[in-house]
């Protein structure tokens, strides 16, 4: 198998992603649940302590546009309202009473979550989490285009052209 042939990074990565929901999302509606995953984020923050937008997205990996569409959805499926803050610019996000009862439903399905990840990296022989944890951090330190501009000035076939 030749470089061509090979799936590239980010679609193994949106693969598995889509291997882990579609999973998930099974097991929601095996539990007897209407849920959506991308909901989760939002709330396992708002259960430790989230209050806004910009504290949801503080405490995840998603950006700032993501948390506020999965914030409308959650509005729209009565899980979440919102209030304003006394400055104005934000407004408070909290929970209903609908929302706490899946939170609730929801939080001892996340423990067996993290079993399952678990017995996933132990099959594989490498800590899953940990390893994209690492990729991430150091994505941040130095981005993935700065990481191709180095590798193109490295390129053995740049070399020859010069």
């Amino acid at each position: 198998m030749t470089d061509k042939t090979l799936p590239g990074l980010g679609e193994l990565l949106r693969y598995v992603g889509e291997l882990i929901d579609g999973g998930a999302e099974e097991d929601y509606r095996a539990m007897g649940l209407t849920y959506r995953p991308r909901y989760t984020p939002v709330l396992r923050a708002l259960s430790a302590g989230a209050e806004t937008v910009t504290d949801i997205t503080e405490r995840s990996k998603l950006t700032q546009g993501a948390i506020s569409q999965t914030v409308s959805l959650m509005q729209k499926d009565g899980l979440v309202e919102r209030r304003g803050l006394d400055d104005g610019r934000k407004s408070a996000i909290r929970l209903t009473r609908q929302g706490q009862k899946l939170l609730a439903t929801l939080e001892p399905h996340w423990n067996v979550t993290f079993e399952a990840i678990r017995a996933l990296e132990r099959e594989i022989g490498r800590p899953l989490i940990e390893t994209l944890s690492d990729a991430a951090a150091a994505l941040e330190r130095s981005g993935f285009h700065e990481r191709l501009m180095e590798a193109r000035t490295k390129s053995p076939s740049r070399k020859r052209k010069s």
